[in-house]
């Protein structure tokens, strides 16, 4: 665990971080224990507030588990950490994991389906005038953009207006971590997204089928829409 002075404005924060890297990339190994709060602090550079305030956070990511009086143990991330990690996995000392990407690519083509799906189930209890707006606008602003990566903030747009009209706390809290986990990335991926977010008539079929409310459409012209880009995607990663 090879620890650097913080020189940030955000201490704890620079903490938590540096822990956090350490976590998810394997190198403090679930069972490991941290030095006490007084050690860290010392290693650090930092107050004993700023070490504690950044375990506390750890605790509540679920990368460590803090007990009064006993030392800090390291947790396996992957039974106990939630989604909001996903964007420090995804990139890791500035480098993409292709594992992590493969990944969310594969909850990108499972969710997708079902979130429009749900969205034209539910067009009878939402008002899908407003809906259709919402969608269309966004299908609009795409339609008319020329920067590549401006059509993907458009179509990730799209797609927030899909989750709002399914009214799933869960496929939205995925999606807000999903979406974070994606940005960073907007500028590699626009040369394969170019299809996909310029298939600007499959954007308004699906806009129809889920302000016609027809479920099953609104699925496969999702399903249809994500396909391509994701297997080109899982192509470039490695993936099957």
């Amino acid at each position: 665990m090879a620890l650097q002075p913080v020189v940030k404005r955000s201490v704890s924060g620079d903490v938590f971080e540096q822990i956090a890297a350490d976590v998810l990339s394997g190198e403090l190994a679930p069972g490991a224990t941290l030095p006490s709060e007084r050690q860290l602090a010392e290693a650090l550079g930092v107050s004993r507030p700023a070490v504690r305030e950044a375990l506390q956070r750890l605790a509540a990511a679920g990368l460590v588990a803090v007990r009064q009086g006993d030392a800090t143990t390291v947790l396996d991330y992957r039974r106990g950490a939630g989604l909001e990690v996903l964007p420090r996995l995804l990139v890791q000392a500035g480098e993409l994991d292709p594992s992590v990407a493969r990944s969310i690519l594969e909850a990108r083509l499972h969710n997708a389906p079902k979130v429009a799906e749900l969205a034209a189930a539910r067009s009878g209890t939402v008002d899908a005038a407003a809906v259709g707006a919402a969608l269309t606008g966004s299908v609009d602003a795409l339609a008319t953009e020329p920067d590549p990566v401006a059509r993907q903030r458009h179509a990730m747009e799209f797609w927030d207006h899909v989750v709002d009209a399914a009214d799933s706390i869960v496929f939205r809290l995925m999606f807000n971590m999903l979406r974070a986990a994606y940005e960073p990335a907007l500028v590699a991926l626009a040369p394969i997204m170019s299809a996909e977010v310029g298939n600007v008539e499959a954007y308004r079929a699906l806009t129809a089928a889920i302000v016609a409310g027809r479920p099953q459409e609104a699925a496969d012209t999702a399903r249809a829409l994500l396909e391509p880009a994701t297997t080109a995607l899982m192509s470039v990663l490695g993936g099957h």
